[in-house]
């Protein structure tokens, strides 16, 4: 289990995917760890094609919701192109963990942001540990696309210090109860996942 008694996470995507969610259940763990927790959300420009953003930060006293620039412990990204705009955000040593969705945002079809070729290879260049997950195809798997941020949050949960049994009930708490079993399955698959990568 890892020590560490504080922690700065940014959780970027696109309106609709579960950014907001997933920043919930986050910070539900963590209060039910006994931390002080802030988070702060970013709303795009429409609930859903704009992007959204949400910064938690959880320690023993937390007097600011806002991650300071370059000072993310993990940056969590629903869509790939949304990781590596955000890569600046990651302190050295940090992790990120992205889904390898590809949505294109409204700010590239207006000019202001070329979309790469390949999102993640450019992340690997600038930072070292990464978890790339086809995160859309193993929630399709499992049978509902929506799993996606309980796959991600899954694929970050080696790198803090809540066990599996926290997570548990903070999913039974903030999922409806017949989805549950799934997002508890792709919590596994995550975690699987994560595992993996480090050992590839």
């Amino acid at each position: 289990m890892n020590n560490k008694t504080s922690s700065n996470i940014l959780i970027v995507g696109v309106g609709g995917q579960g950014v907001l969610l997933a920043s919930e259940i986050l910070s539900d763990v963590a209060m039910r760890a006994g931390f002080d927790v802030k988070k702060s959300e970013v709303h795009g420009m429409s609930q859903r094609g704009g992007v959204v953003s949400s910064h938690v930060k959880y320690g023993p006293k937390v007097f600011s919701p806002i991650i300071p620039y370059g000072q993310a412990d993990i940056l969590i990204s629903f869509e790939q192109a949304e990781a590596l705009r955000a890569l600046d955000w990651v302190k050295k040593g940090g992790l990120v963990a992205t889904s390898r969705t590809r949505l294109v945002p409204p700010i590239a079809t207006g000019g202001q942001f070329t979309y790469p070729d390949d999102p993640v290879t450019e992340i690997r260049k600038k930072i070292k540990n990464v978890v790339a997950l086809d995160a859309d195809k193993i929630a399709l798997e499992l049978g509902n696309i929506r799993l996606v941020n309980t796959l991600l949050l899954g694929a970050i949960s080696s790198g803090l210090q809540f066990d599996n049994a926290a997570w548990e009930q903070s999913l039974k708490a903030r999922v409806k109860a017949k989805f549950v079993d799934l997002n508890l399955k792709a919590f596994a698959r995550g975690q699987n996942a994560a595992a993996e990568a480090v050992a590839s």
